[in-house]
């Protein structure tokens, strides 16, 4: 009995060492596609970098800096809808991209923007001409 379980066992490691390896292979090389937004397959991210209140902006700005962000952020080709500072938050950022490069924006964040900044995504969608046109109609009557 003992030798069937050490073989079940060191399968078990084998494929989870595998796992592992697979995964954090594909964490490691992102895509670099070039792909544009198109209307079937665009998506807008509402990306918050809340900053850390702990330490002067001239510090997060040198270590943003020392990271690459300004260089990377956004990826080419990535559509910056909206950018603004919200006081006692930090940056909130509408970003339209293809599906696809999703995998790419969320890398270009963690590499170059964690530390001064945590971050919050959120999938967004244009909803200004339905509400509009729902608060037209409200108001017609």
């Amino acid at each position: 009995m003992r030798p069937a379980r050490l073989t079940w066992t060191m399968v078990a490691c084998l494929a989870g060492a595998l796992a592992l390896t697979s995964a954090t292979m594909a964490q490691t090389s992102p895509s670099q596609g070039n792909a544009a937004p198109t209307a079937d397959n665009a998506v807008l991210l509402t990306v918050f970098f809340k900053h850390d209140q702990s330490r002067p902006l001239n510090e997060l700005n040198a270590q943003l800096d020392k990271q690459g962000f300004h260089k990377a952020f956004p990826p080419p080709g990535v559509e910056v809808v909206s950018w603004y500072v919200m006081m006692g938050i930090g940056q909130v950022i509408t970003l339209r991209l293809p599906a696809s490069r999703l995998r790419e924006v969320n890398r270009v964040i963690e590499d170059t923007a964690w530390g001064p900044y945590r971050t919050e995504f959120y999938p967004t969608y244009d909803y200004k001409a339905v509400g509009m046109a729902q608060h037209d109609k409200a108001t017609a009557n």
